[in-house]
Formats: structure tokens, sequence, C-alpha cells
């Protein structure tokens, strides 16, 4: 009698425990957990993407938002970062991916586990993703970029591209636009030499833009479709003294590019507003995460101040064009972002 006694009170305490167990778990749970996955830490144009995820947390209420990212831009750091947030449960993660492809099996496991995975301004391919959302349309800023060149040159001269990383997946569509975009007659008298990668690296970066200079001594134009790469291209071209002698554009964030912009080593570069994109970034995953979108071509989602946002085919969002930064306006969006 008294081992059955027993018995029941063990099974009432397991309960009872088992119960509470529940119940924390429900309570944290009230909170949505999302994770803003960026492709390295130390990187200007990522921290503010974070400060727009944190405007929409406070917007939306109810959201608590991480910022993490590898030391190193590798896919392999990303992965680890996922892995360990599948164990953590998370609800919702966003990631600029370093690899197109080799984060879709831990991203698929991920969503296998319910949590949200979307991909923003370098995405992961289809199947690895619920949407994509990208800043602007990859054609219009390929060939803004190398409008903007030709602008600074006079549409004639050497140009050469350094880029990110070679598995960078917006920086390798942008380049093919490029390249497109410079077949057409009126750069007749310009010639892509080179596309150099600096691995989102400001040391490597900086070596590759001298590089270009040493084995192109005619060179007329760096582009850098790369925040880090053109902050380290426009030091290698003030350090070289070649400041007017080969021009320097690309996508920069205004912060860090001012100075460079006012002394004239970089007349003019673009950019979208990094703040827009975690802001749109959170507020989608908080509507898949509620379950009120579930990322299907054709849907509207409600974005704040930004109004909402479509998902076109193989789940693509597209966002606004680039905005081109010169000493008329550097300094009215560098105190911003």
């Amino acid at each position: 009698m008294k081992k059955a006694l027993l018995f029941v009170l063990i099974a009432s305490l397991v309960v009872t425990g088992l119960f509470a167990q529940g119940t924390k778990e429900e309570a944290v749970k009230s909170e949505k957990e999302i994770v803003i996955l960026v492709k390295s830490m130390g990187n200007g144009f990522f921290d503010a993407v974070f400060k727009g995820s944190q405007e929409a947390a406070a917007e939306l209420g109810g959201i608590k938002t991480t910022y993490m990212g590898p030391p190193q831009a590798t896919a392999e750091g990303q992965i680890e970062i996922i892995e360990t947030l599948i164990a953590q449960r998370v609800d919702g993660i966003a990631i600029s991916a370093n690899d197109s492809d080799a984060l879709i099996p831990v991203t698929k496991k991920a969503m296998a586990a319910g949590i949200k995975v979307i991909s923003f301004d370098s995405g992961i391919n289809v199947g690895g993703r619920i949407v994509d959302l990208l800043p602007s349309n990859a054609e219009l800023i390929g060939r803004q970029q190398i409008q903007l060149a030709a602008e600074l040159t006079g549409n004639k001269g050497e140009v050469a591209v350094l880029s990110a990383s070679a598995q960078a997946t917006n920086q390798n569509l942008w380049i093919s636009f490029m390249k497109e975009e410079i077949k057409d007659a009126k750069y007749a008298n310009m010639k892509l030499v080179e596309v150099v990668y600096g691995d989102d690296a400001p040391d490597k970066s900086y070596r590759e833009a001298v590089s270009l200079m040493q084995k192109y001594p005619n060179l007329k134009a760096i582009i850098c479709p790369t925040t880090v790469g053109l902050l380290a291209t426009a030091q290698a071209v003030k350090d070289a003294g070649k400041v007017g002698v080969v021009e320097v554009t690309g996508l920069g964030l205004p912060s860090e590019m001012k100075g460079y912009i006012l002394d004239g080593t970089c007349r003019q570069m673009a950019l979208w507003n990094p703040i827009d994109l975690g802001y749109t970034s959170t507020y989608i995953l908080d509507a898949l995460i509620d379950g009120t979108s579930k990322g299907s071509v054709g849907e509207v989602i409600p974005a704040g101040r930004m109004k909402s946002v479509k998902v076109e085919n193989d789940g693509l969002i597209y966002m606004s064009t680039p905005y081109v930064f010169n000493k008329g306006n550097i300094e009215q969006f560098a105190a911003i972002f």
C-alpha cells in the first residue's frame, strides 16, 4: 500500500513538473525570438540593418531581435550559428548568406524544426528559405554601377571591379549585369579589365585595390559593389596619391564614406537604406511566424512605414532603386546610417 501511494506521489510530481515546464516554455514563446544573421560582424552596413530590425520590433511589440554573425564571412561560420539557433528553438531567422547553396541543408533543417527562415541582401536559393528580400532589382543595381563609373570617367578608359567573395550571391548577379551594361555602344571606349575579390575583409580588399592599380597603370575607375571593399579601395587610392586619376565608386555606407566623398576620392556612390532592409525583414518574419502570411507568390505583406511588399516568383521580394550619394547630400545621410 505504501509503495502504491509512493508511486502515485512520484507520478503526480512528474506530471506537475512537466506541466510547469510546459507553462514556462509557453511563457517564453509569448515573445517571438528572431535573429538577424549577417555575413560577418564588424560591418557598418549590417549594424544599420539591425537598427532597422530593432525599430520594427519596437513597433510590432512582443519580439526579441538578436544580431549575430561569424567573425569571418564564411558559410561554415553561418552554418555553425544556425545549428545553435535550431537547438535554441528560435522562431525566425533572417540571413544574409555567404553562400547561396551551402546553407540550404541546415536552413531546411531549421524550417523542419518550425523556424521561419528568410534571406535578405544576399539570398539563399529556392528550397533553403521561404522568401528572399532583395534591396533592389539586381539588373538595376548592376547597370547603375557601370553608369556611375561612366559618368566619372567620361565614358572611357579601363575599369575594374573589386567585389566581396566569389560565392556572394548578390555581387555575382550584379556583376553579370555590369558585364551586360558595358556591352552597350555608348561604352565603346570603356573596358572592364578584371573582377577581383576582397572577401569583405578590409586588409585583403586594400591589397587587391593596390594590386589593380599596379597591374593596370591606365586604370580609370574601380567599382566596388560592397561597402567594405569601397571603403578599403578609397583609402588605397588616397594612399597611392591617385585621387582624381583612379575614380572610386560602388555601394557604400554614407557614415563610412563621408570623408572620402567630401575630399573627392569617391565623387559618387549608391546604396539602398540598410535600416529599411532590416525593418522590412522583421515585418516579414513577424507575419510568417503569426501565420498571417505563408510567403506564397502574389501575397502582399504589410511592412509598417514601408507600406507593403509583394512576393514575386521564386519567393523574391524587391525593395527600392539604389540612391546616389555625392557631396550635395552625403552629410545629411551620414548622420542617419
